[in-house]
This record gives structure tokens, C-alpha cells and sequence, in this order.
């Protein structure tokens, strides 16, 4: 694991992002796979994982980080902001990746991926979401939570996945819905793959079907899973996900 200033383009003083980048030893490789996490996560999670042992195995690149606050990256989680993450990403792949990227993007990192592709035009040459879910500071709170986080700064709500509860803070959620992009064209042009599962119990997959009619991209394919949930992490799953990154690196070399 090694670290990168969030402030320059070398390792040095200050707040510090970890990340891990396999760089492809042959030629013509393809673009660097860049994986974006989902709200809370680290780079030590099954999906991650996964990207980097098909990285290993066929030499691709790959670049993985955590953001501020977030697993190995220093940094104060509540202090965090949905626009910190996207100048987190852009940072590490602009200082980080030499030439074309493949971005692809779990959960909240599937709003990200957006905005990131948005930033970095044609230097993203495909997009892959996993249970994407842009705009979910709209939709993903109810009115009650959203006048208490105004009200008391912050809210907490069980978190399934771990013993410590989720937090959401006033700022991450202004910070949101100033960076919302459900209600025009999304002016994104390269090949798009979305998964996503009709369990999911937090992001319903209608997004993902809205997201792909948003996209100004004529190749989008919206994959749904009957049984699959949010995580989407049953080796089945990470098979479809797999399977999808390496179509979609096919796809790209084939543009």
C-alpha cells in the first residue's frame, strides 16, 4: 500500500489518501481499471478484491484507493463531503494513471464514476455500475431525517454491514444535492455497463433503468439481477462483475 498527498501529486506532508496500483508490465494493456467504493467502504472489500486478482492474473492495470476518511486514508470521516470523494478520485487518477481509464463504480461510487467521467471527458473510455445510485441524497432519506441532519448536524441509522452506524452529516448531504444529475441528459458518450439487483433493499434498481435513459450514450446495457442484493458479492455476482469489466475492456479496444 502507498499514499498520496491529497494536496499535490507526490507522497509528503499532510492529509493522506492510501491507495494500491497495479501497473500492467506488457504492452498495450488497455485502460487502468479505477474502482470507486461505495459510502463507507475500503479498498479490503470483496468487489475490490476481486478486480485485483484479475488484474494480477491477466496483467491489467488497476488503481484502487480509499478515500479521506475511509479505511487506510487519514482523515476525519464526518468531516467529508460527496464533493471531497470526486476531487479525492480526480486527484488519484490524474496523478496517479498514465492514459485512458476504466471507471467503475459501487453504490454511491456509481454517482461518483459520473461526475468523475464528466471532469476527465475522454479520458474515461467506459463506465461500469455496480447497484449505482446517483442523486441518493434526494431520494434516499426521508423528509423527517433530512430536517433532522439540517437540524442537529448529522444523522446515524443501523448499519447491516458492520457494528457501527452509518453517519450522514448536514454537509455531505448539501454537499449532494448540489451535485445531483437525475433531472437532465447526462452528457456521457462511452460505453456503459449498469448491474444491479431487484433485492436491493437500498437502492431500488428503477435508478439504474432512469440512469441509462439519462445517459447520452447509445451503448448502455442495464443488467437486473432477479435475486440479487445490494451488495451484489455472492460469487455469482463478482462472476457477472468480472465478466462485465472484461467485455467492456474488449469493447473498449475494439472502438
Amino acid at each position: 500500500m502507498d499514499y498520496l498527498s491529497r494536496n499535490s501529486d507526490v507522497s509528503g506532508e499532510g492529509l493522506r489518501l492510501a491507495y494500491s496500483h497495479h501497473r500492467a508490465s506488457g504492452p498495450d494493456r488497455g485502460p487502468t481499471i479505477v474502482f470507486l467504493l461505495g459510502y463507507g467502504s475500503d479498498m479490503s472489500g470483496n468487489k475490490a478484491m476481486a478486480l485485483s486478482a484479475l488484474a494480477d492474473c491477466e496483467d491489467r492495470s488497476l488503481l484502487l484507493f480509499d478515500y479521506a476518511g475511509c479505511g487506510a486514508s487519514e482523515g476525519a470521516f464526518e468531516e467529508q463531503t460527496l464533493a471531497d470523494w470526486r476531487d479525492d478520485a480526480i486527484h488519484c487518477i490524474t496523478a496517479l494513471v498514465e492514459g485512458p481509464v476504466l471507471l467503475v463504480g459501487s453504490s454511491m461510487g456509481g454517482w461518483l464514476m459520473l461526475h468523475v467521467a464528466l471532469a476527465l471527458g475522454d479520458l474515461v473510455q467506459g463506465m461500469i455500475g455496480v447497484a449505482a445510485a446517483p442523486d441518493f441524497t434526494d431520494w434516499g432519506f426521508t423528509q423527517d431525517q433530512k430536517m433532522t441532519m439540517l437540524q442537529m448536524g448529522q444523522i446515524e441509522q443501523p448499519n447491516e454491514y458492520g457494528p457501527e452506524p452509518t453517519v450522514t452529516t448536514a454537509a455531505f448531504w448539501k454537499s449532494g444535492e448540489a451535485m445531483r444529475l437525475l433531472h437532465a441528459p447526462i452528457a456521457i458518450q462511452c460505453p456503459v455497463t449498469l448491474l444491479h439487483g431487484q433485492a436491493d433493499q437500498d437502492v431500488p434498481w428503477e435508478y439504474s433503468v432512469r440512469l441509462a435513459k439519462m445517459l447520452d450514450s447509445p451503448r448502455v446495457e442495464t443488467i437486473l439481477i432477479k435475486d440479487g442484493d445490494h451488495r451484489l458479492s455472492r460469487p455469482e455476482d463478482i462472476a457477472r462483475l468480472l465478466g462485465a469489466t472484461e467485455w467492456m475492456l474488449e469493447t473498449i479496444r475494439a472502438v
